[in-house]
């Protein structure tokens, strides 16, 4: 299935509408060109559905199949951990603070390693791992805690527009989603939409920067999905992102695999990137490689000089499924 591919950038410097990075690419069309290209060649040879949105520190954007609500699954999870620090924010309350967990909160039939270290008892714990938990190991329980904390999900909804951020879609718990597999379709965005909010926390002041610093770690601790978007990328860059996995349905169809977050670059570079994957027939690690390579793309493009003569760090045309699902 050929993907289609929505090009769309800044108005910063634009001067053409295949150039991801209009600063980068003043001088050099053809490797913008050739950028693209490979994007589409990525997007076009798999069963799924793939979008895909980059953002550079200059608000420059490439997007593709970007008029699509996609699937956020747990990516929702940072929109919920924005909202739980505002409020935290607002009410000056520190990270610190303890609260008190059920049992009965520890919902059976999901994925929480937190349901795992305190079985069948109420035990206490502070926020700030509640926000660990839910965001760096994606605990399905400790984010439903998080969300009913931050006003439930129509608030989280609020708060997202509040910042500016349109065609995002926030109706559903992770206990809701779970309840019937169509329910993981409920929370929705567009790639360029769910770029644009990490970027919006990244180079703003949402809240305090002790509530900043404290995500942003969080966010490069992410323990879940090794072998997406850093899977391919050199160990001295610095990536915080959040994943997302669905269920697939009782035809074998994978409703999401998703990766989003930030990539600084040895160099200085800062970029954002939101790949979703959708209604896949392929295996786990097919959809992973998928954004895998299409992160090595992008991040191979930014790092690469106006010298067209430079190897490139990463030819991501030779990297199998076997090769990203076995990255470290």
């Amino acid at each position: 299935m050929t993907a289609e591919t929505v090009r769309r950038i800044a108005a910063y410097g634009c001067l053409t509408a295949v150039c991801l990075f209009a600063v980068l690419c003043a001088t050099a069309k053809p490797q913008c060109e050739t950028l693209v290209r490979q994007i589409d060649s990525v997007l076009s040879r798999y069963r799924a559905t793939v979008g895909v949105a980059v953002l550079s520190d200059r608000d420059e954007i490439v997007a593709a199949n970007d008029s699509i609500l996609f699937p956020l699954m747990s990516v929702f999870k940072f929109h919920t951990a924005l909202a739980v620090l505002d409020r935290m924010d607002k009410n000056r309350t520190p990270l610190d603070s303890v609260v008190r967990i059920k049992a009965s909160d520890m919902h059976p039939d999901t994925y929480s390693p937190l349901r795992e270290r305190h079985p069948g008892r109420d035990f206490s714990i502070t926020i700030a791992e509640l926000l660990r938990y839910s965001v760096a190991h994606s605990d399905n329980n400790a984010c439903d805690i998080l969300l009913e904390y931050a006003g439930g999900p129509e608030a989280v909804e609020k708060y997202v527009r509040g910042l500016g951020i349109e065609n995002t879609f926030i109706s559903a718990s992770e206990k809701t989603m779970h309840d019937r597999i169509e329910n993981q379709y409920l929370n929705r965005s567009t790639p360029t939409a769910t770029a644009r909010l990490i970027e919006t926390f990244f180079e703003n002041r949402l809240f305090a920067s002790k509530y900043k610093k404290f995500l942003i770690r969080i966010m490069t601790e992410t323990s879940t999905g090794q072998d997406k978007l850093k899977s391919l990328l050199p160990p001295d860059c610095t990536v915080g992102h959040k994943t997302g996995s669905s269920d697939r349905t009782s035809t074998g169809v994978k409703i999401a695999d998703n990766d989003a977050g930030f990539v600084l670059t040895p160099d200085g570079k800062r970029y954002y990137i939101a790949v979703f994957v959708s209604d896949s027939q392929e295996d786990d690690p097919t959809n992973a490689s998928i954004i895998a390579r299409i992160s090595a793309i992008v991040y191979d493009f930014m790092i690469r000089p106006t010298d067209p003569n430079r190897p490139t760090l990463c030819r991501p045309e030779s990297v199998s499924a076997d090769d990203a699902a076995g990255s470290p």
